[in-house]
């Protein structure tokens, strides 16, 4: 991929002297073109996975040439979203995992990994979300490829293959106690440092543990790394990846995080929804597909009684099922939500068990064909999951 640096013309003599020979210039572009050589758009960070760049080479590093973009990849669509609402017109971004792909276990392609090391940058989720990205993030030290790791520094706490046997499991005496009364209410304690701001405090049986501490296998390696679903954990991604980039191009530093104000407002105004909207439901707790909604259950009081575990692909044993058949039918739960871009079919199973109904509860792992014709969004499809709980949690 041909990249050319950025020339600042200083004086009026030299302005002057740059258009008489713009023709020169366009023949030698061509030439360079055909050669094949050229160099780099901007002198880019040594690849990091920090909110930041290192400030040697955030020294070095320059603005984005005028009428040129910068080259960005990212894993899946939430990191889509959030990158493109920082960069605005500066970059073009690109999705690697295609729309209606399941990206948990999505691999990357040779092509996929030609198109990687060409670009100038990788924005990825992390915390295991993304088995394929470790490797290339070793492979990048020493490169000229500048890697974001979004959920960098944010607490991420260890997803369980089946969360409601620890948040659900008594001794036989408990049970007997919590059917009585059915009291399944639960103190959500959050961790400050996952929620700073948000002035609320709830407790949540998951251990908060520090994703730097645990390697990130293609399972998850034991975390959970949906934190885009929790509109607070949302906004730290996105002022992680505004601070790497405005790090390695500190000319666009002030644009980006403009943009990046901007689109905090939505995910704050979010959060203010979602918090009004769940603060007084009926009930708190929801059954749903796979463990994807750890996160947003702990920062609004709820609790998430997942089908199965960490990935949408597991299927529930027998014991299981029976599990949450018994679950749903003692605490009279009359919705079974289940997600897109996966089979509907042990929701439809456990709904039809106990004369439930069905309905949507979207990871936004990505954007179905349908989605991106409606012109649907992470915003968008949080107010629909927003909507979604409502009814469930108040029928």
């Amino acid at each position: 991929m041909l990249k050319f640096k950025s020339i600042a013309i200083s004086n009026s003599s030299a302005q002057s002297t740059f258009r008489i020979r713009q023709l020169a210039a366009l023949s030698l572009t061509a030439m360079l073109l055909i050669s094949g050589c050229g160099n780099n758009t901007a002198t880019k960070a040594a690849s990091t996975s920090s909110p930041a760049a290192s400030p040697s080479a955030a020294a070095e590093a320059s603005s984005v040439p005028a009428g040129d973009k910068l080259n960005i990849k990212v894993s899946f669509y939430p990191m889509y979203e959030f990158t493109k609402s920082i960069t605005g017109d500066l970059a073009n971004v690109e999705v690697l995992v295609p729309p209606g792909v399941e990206p948990h276990d999505w691999e990357p392609t040779a092509k996929d990994m030609a198109n990687i090391s060409d670009a100038d940058v990788l924005v990825y989720n992390g915390a295991g979300m993304e088995g394929w990205a470790q490797q290339i993030v070793d492979g990048a030290a020493g490169s000229d490829l500048i890697t974001i790791e979004a959920s960098k520094g944010l607490q991420i706490i260890e997803g369980t293959e089946h969360e409601h046997e620890h948040e659900h499991e008594h001794s036989h005496e408990e049970e007997a106690a919590a059917e009585a009364d059915h009291d399944h209410g639960h103190d959500h304690q959050h961790d400050e440092s996952a929620t700073e701001g948000s002035g609320h405090d709830h407790s949540h049986n998951d251990t908060a543990v520090s994703e730097a501490d645990h390697d990130h296998d293609h399972d998850h390696g034991g975390l959970d790394p949906h934190v885009w679903l929790d509109p607070v954990m949302a906004i730290k991604e996105v002022r992680t990846i505004e601070a790497a980039l405005s790090a390695a191009f500190p000319g666009n530093a002030a644009a980006f995080h403009a943009n990046s104000d901007a689109y905090i407002a939505k995910l704050e105004k979010l959060d203010q929804d979602f918090r009004a909207g769940l603060q007084n439901t009926k009930r708190k707790d929801f059954i749903t597909q796979h463990a994807a909604f750890g996160y947003l259950a702990q920062q609004y009081g709820l609790t998430q009684v997942p089908i199965a575990g960490l990935s949408p692909e597991q299927e529930p044993s027998a014991a299981q099922m029976a599990k949450i058949v018994e679950f749903a039918k003692a605490n009279k739960v009359t919705t079974i939500f289940f997600e897109t871009l996966v089979s509907s079919s042990v929701a439809d199973t456990i709904a039809q068990e106990i004369g439930a109904k069905t309905a949507v509860l979207n990871p936004i792992e990505g954007l179905t064909e349908e989605d991106a014709a409606r012109n649907l969004d992470y915003l968008s499809l949080m107010r629909q999951n927003l909507e979604a709980l409502i009814q469930a949690l108040n029928e």
